[in-house]
């Protein structure tokens, strides 16, 4: 038995149990002679009495009850289906809708089969004529939260993040069952039938529909054959792994292999890890002398770039796996960020020979650059970036390190383009760019190309603290209008030079703070795996 086949039997065990459970309790709350409905009643009595002495806390449970009714809950159902629609996750958002739509007709079948009235107290704080096994706030929210741990495993790399919703998930199911219990709208065998419920519909769900997208290979199995990116005979891969940016190397590993077959790369599968000493280059040059027809790269920016910039000029195509925080030359080439998705686009996506820059200065080596140079605020943003913040947030730790640098002293700088005479500027950053979006998708150079032959140049220039908000409006409705505020300039090749030392940095790594950056574009230098 495969592992998915032994996964697929395990949920439908786990389903079964969850639905025994079920069809016991239904049992018990139908039959005269069953002790249970007194044992509710009894559970029951103390939180519905605390309740009414207690104004505050009746309208605390009331606000939960309204928040998580059926009205609001397919709100959210809807708006994450379209959602997921929109990012082509178009398996998951059916399988979302079908998940939640599936636990509200089995609660209101159920509802109206089991029949059971409502509990009984002498001043009820709420009252309602629909039937109470199950509860429905139970089962919708359960559901939702079921929902929402499978797509959380299925899109979210960071394991902290996957634990967080988790726990939020059954924090809030269990905080929703107790207001039900504390409203005494609900005995607590209705709320744990509904537990049960939405347990066995999301596990059953699981198994007779994998909302995990469909591979490129798996698609064309079921659709004309697509052209193959690389001859027959060409099926050799390589993968370059930063592992500290992947959760379980071993498991990874594995994905890649079980793809790389099914897509039929026949030559096996080379690996190498990245480590302090090599970022990528040595590995990458091995790759390419040792016949391999694609490499992978897999960790952040820095790790993509090494690789990249050793492949530049060979043919060999590079596949883009983003596992860092920025995921910048990702982003850009619209390469997806979930893994699995993005293993797939390296495996069978199509090859596009994209632009490299060529970039040299005072107190740097020679390098490349593929996403943007910067000087001054961007790269004082890199520079105050906190590692440990940025592990647990993300992208979102850049954001706070830019709160706090806002106010970034002005430099004065000249700037050429193709050889056309300095001019000169004040500005609080320089950035020059390959492509046009920064972290958090911000379209800072909404016209740059990756392969269209060109640079972009963007010089901001804030005067005030406040002049930072009409600045972001232009740049997030991609403005291109340019005045005292902002500067644009596009070229082939740019020099740059400051007055006093700044901080720089090439695509989000920083380098020694200095005075100058020449870069000079180069057309087509390098090809990369993107979305057919």
């Amino acid at each position: 038995m495969t592992e998915h086949a032994e996964l697929r039997s395990r949920r439908i065990v786990l389903a079964v149990a969850c639905l025994a459970g079920f069809a016991l309790l239904a049992v018990l709350v139908s039959t005269p002679w069953s002790p249970l409905p007194e044992l509710d009643t009894d559970f029951g009595s103390w939180p519905e009495s605390f309740t009414a002495r207690h104004e505050s806390v009746y309208w605390f449970w009331r606000a939960v009850s309204i928040a998580f009714a059926t009205v609001p809950l397919t709100v959210a159902t809807v708006v994450t289906a379209v959602a997921l629609f929109a990012k082509s996750y178009r398996r998951a958002a059916g399988w979302t809708v079908g998940v939640m739509a599936t636990v509200a007709l089995a609660t209101w079948g159920l509802k109206n089969l089991v029949g059971r009235e409502r509990p009984v107290w002498e001043d009820p704080l709420v009252t309602l004529s629909s039937y109470s096994f199950p509860s429905g706030h139970a089962t919708g929210t359960a559901g939702a939260a079921g929902v929402a741990i499978v797509l959380t495993h299925l899109l979210v790399r960071r394991r902290g993040v996957r634990r967080a919703v988790t726990g939020l998930a059954v924090a809030v199911t269990l905080l929703v069952g107790a207001d039900r219990i504390f409203l005494g709208v609900h005995n607590l065998s209705d709320v744990v039938a509904g537990y049960l419920l939405s347990t066995a519909i999301v596990l059953l769900w699981l198994a007779a529909y994998d909302p995990t997208p469909r591979t490129i290979a798996q698609a064309a199995s079921l659709a004309p054959a697509l052209p193959d990116p690389l001859p027959a005979q060409r099926k050799k891969l390589a993968v370059i792994l930063n592992p500290i940016k992947v959760d379980d190397v071993g498991q990874f590993e594995a994905l890649v292999e079980s793809m790389a077959a099914e897509s039929g790369f026949t030559g096996g599968v080379a690996w190498w890890q990245t480590s302090v000493e090599d970022t990528g280059y040595g590995m990458a040059h091995e790759a390419a002398v040792s016949g391999c027809d694609v490499v992978v790269a897999v960790g952040g920016d820095g790790t993509v770039r090494a690789v990249c910039e050793e492949l530049a000029g060979t043919g060999i195509p590079v596949g883009i796996v983003p596992a860092g925080t920025g995921n910048l030359l990702a982003r850009n080439l619209a390469v997806p960020l979930y893994l699995r998705s993005a293993v797939d686009v390296a495996l069978n996506g199509q090859d596009r020979a994209i632009d490299m820059v060529e970039v040299s200065g005072d107190k740097m080596e020679d390098a490349t650059f593929l996403v943007m140079a910067g000087m001054g605020f961007d790269a004082a943003i890199m520079e105050g970036v906190n590692e440990d913040i940025k592990a647990k947030v993300g992208w979102l730790a850049y954001v706070l390190s830019a709160l706090k640098s806002l106010m970034f002293p002005a430099i004065r700088v000249e700037v050429s383009v193709d050889g056309a005479p300095f001019t000169r500027h004040r500005a609080r950053t320089l950035v020059v760019g390959n492509v046009g979006l920064l972290q958090g998708g911000m379209p800072l150079i909404p016209d740059a190309v990756i392969d269209d032959g060109q640079l972009d140049v963007v010089l901001l220039y804030p005067r005030r603290f406040l002049s930072w908000v009409p600045l972001a409006a232009r740049v997030l409705t991609r403005s291109g209008r340019t005045d005292e505020l902002i500067t644009r300039m596009t070229g082939r090749e740019v020099v740059v030079r400051a007055n006093t030392d700044a901080p720089r940095q090439l695509d989000g790594d920083l380098i020694a703070p200095g005075r100058e950056i020449i870069a000079r574009c180069v057309h087509g230098r390098l090809l990369v795996r993107v979305p057919r």
